[in-house]
Formats: structure tokens, sequence, C-alpha cells
């Protein structure tokens, strides 16, 4: 039984490396919100990758305690890996909140001031 409880332990951190790499992906988009100093909104990747990153955080934590649940001992590496998910999921949190924060600019320009205002 050692062969299936190694592969499922390796899930565990590979979960968690692909919920690592989407937060960086997500921080990478973050220029697609602003276009030559007017502000589009969060692009559809920003989104996607907003969600899907504590989504593999979560899988990798919830295989992490199915593997404990059925007295199966996970690997070193998966156990390390899941004390890393709980650091990673507040970055993630704090990222999913973001996409839905209102325009830091106000609507209007890079600035926040409207058109007729800038122009005195």
């Amino acid at each position: 039984m050692a062969g299936p409880t190694s592969r499922w332990s390796l899930l565990v951190p590979a979960l968690v490396v692909a919920s690592a790499g989407l937060l960086a992906a997500h921080f990478a988009f973050d220029g697609d919100t602003f276009r030559n100093c007017r502000y589009l909104g969060p692009s559809t990747r920003m989104y996607v990758t907003a969600w899907a990153a504590p989504a593999c955080a979560l899988a990798a934590l919830f295989l992490l305690l199915f593997l404990r649940r059925r007295r199966q001992r996970p690997g070193a590496l998966a156990m390390a890996a899941g004390c890393v998910v709980p650091v990673l999921l507040l970055a993630q949190l704090a990222a999913l909140y973001w996409v839905y924060e209102p325009d830091p600019a106000g609507g209007q320009d890079c600035s926040g001031l409207t058109r007729s205002a800038a122009r005195y």
C-alpha cells in the first residue's frame, strides 16, 4: 500500500506549488487594470487566478486531511507543504478581496480627478 499513498501524498505539494504559481500569475496580471491612464477594471484572467489559487490551496489541505483521516501516513514533503497553506491562503484571500475592491482612481483617470477639474 506504499505506492498509492506516496502518489496521493505527492499531490499535496504539487497543489501547493500550483497555488503559489497562480498567486504569482495574479500579481503579474495586475497591469491589466489600467491602459493609457484609463481604469478598465480587473481582467478575466485576474478573476480566474484569484479564485483558482485558493481553490488549489484548499484542495491540498483537504487532501492532506483526507490522507490523515484514512490513517495513511503522508510524507514529510506533504506535511511541510501543508504548513505553507495557511500563509498562502491569507495572501490569496487578500488578492481575491483586491479584485472586487472599488476603483482606486475614482473611475476617471490615474489621478482620480475628473476631466473638468483637471483643466483648472
